[in-house]
């Protein structure tokens, strides 16, 4: 049975079975666990993900492989228990998308967000030592 939320994008009907479960929250956002895939108006890389919990939070994803091409985050075995999948589950890295003021577009490649579409489940995590920065430029 569908259901209705108010968001910053007017009425959004969605299916609770098509919801994203992120275990752990993600960073900042930690009581905030229940998000919907908004439907892509644009064709393009960029989609957004709006938490049922709370009508006002709402975050702008992307694949970084568009932009980054050798960037390649694969889960650890904790990281895969918590995801609920197998070692050859399927799994997304995505990456938070920032649009300052002056538009110069940054995404978080340093705590990237781990997708398991076989349990719709994912966590944020925070890679260690990373050459990437959580407010990385787009390359021109």
């Amino acid at each position: 049975m569908k259901q209705t939320i108010m968001t910053r994008f007017g009425e959004v009907e969605f299916d609770p079975q098509n919801i994203v479960r992120f275990v752990e929250g993600m960073i900042g956002f930690e009581n905030l666990h229940d998000f919907i895939v908004m439907p892509n108006r644009k064709n393009g890389p960029l989609f957004w993900i709006q938490s049922v919990e709370d009508p006002d939070i709402a975050f702008v994803l992307t694949d970084p492989t568009n932009f980054f091409l050798d960037y390649k985050v694969l889960p650890d075995g904790r990281e895969r228990d918590k995801l609920g999948i197998g070692k050859d589950d399927e799994c997304h890295a995505l990456a938070v998308v920032t649009v300052p003021p002056d538009r110069k577009v940054t995404l978080n490649l340093m705590a990237p967000l781990l997708f398991a579409p076989a349990t719709n489940r994912a966590i944020q995590v925070v890679l260690e030592n990373s050459p990437y920065k959580t407010r990385e430029p787009l390359p021109v």
